[in-house]
């Protein structure tokens, strides 16, 4: 009976342990996912104010390339990280703390930086949303690399990334069609303080 209760209860316990770890890495990922989407969401906006005559099509269009591209990068910066892990595993959790922290900071100061080039650039033309989609994407090639040195599997943070960058993008475009510069400089401060934070997160995980 002792053995077959002890079974049970263990049975029940990794389970549990599985939940928690899962609902802990989501959350994770989610806050990570949302950080590197505000570069991209801050464009949505300048993007939206542009468009005069928007129509669903242009914020699908402009919000299909940012989260192509956001989805693509950390796959790139993943398995760049691979083929160097075995040269930095001492160190890893530095350099992933040093890198979201970089990132974070880079988008704070950029957002004092930040200007309208309404009158310079058309969103919708395909060369300028290639350029706009790899620019706001760097940041996400760099996690990608933080996430293979923490041994973290790529295929369900890119995909996140992907949907929550889509989905911010799409909205953004309407916001600043329809309100204006008034969020702009804030998204990206936002957007690098919650990615500073999740590298503070994992320093302090690793190193206690």
């Amino acid at each position: 009976m002792d053995q077959r209760h002890l079974s049970s209860t263990n049975s029940l316990v990794i389970p549990m342990k599985l939940i928690i770890f899962l609902k802990v890495n989501i959350l994770s990922i989610l806050l990570i996912s949302t950080g590197l989407a505000m570069d991209a969401f801050a464009v949505s906006i300048t993007s939206g104010i542009t468009i005069r005559r928007l129509r669903i099509r242009h914020a699908l269009r402009i919000a299909l390339f940012f989260g192509l591209f956001q989805s693509l990068m950390p796959i790139i910066g993943w398995l760049s990280g691979i083929a160097l892990k075995d040269f930095i595993a001492g160190v890893d959790h530095w350099i992933a703390f040093g890198l979201l922290s970089i990132i974070g900071c880079k988008m704070i100061y950029e957002s004092f930086k930040l200007e309208l080039t309404e009158n310079k650039i058309d969103p919708l033309n395909i060369y300028v949303l290639f350029i706009l989609s790899i620019a706001t994407s760097i940041d996400a090639l760099a996690v990608g690399l933080s996430l293979s040195f923490l041994e973290v599997a790529i295929v369900l943070p890119a995909i996140i990334i992907g949907i929550v960058t889509f989905l911010l993008s799409f909205l953004g475009v309407y916001i600043g069609n329809k309100v204006g510069h008034f969020f702009e400089r804030k998204i990206e401060i936002i957007g690098g303080l919650i990615l500073i934070g999740i590298g503070i997160k994992i320093l302090i995980e690793h190193l206690f």
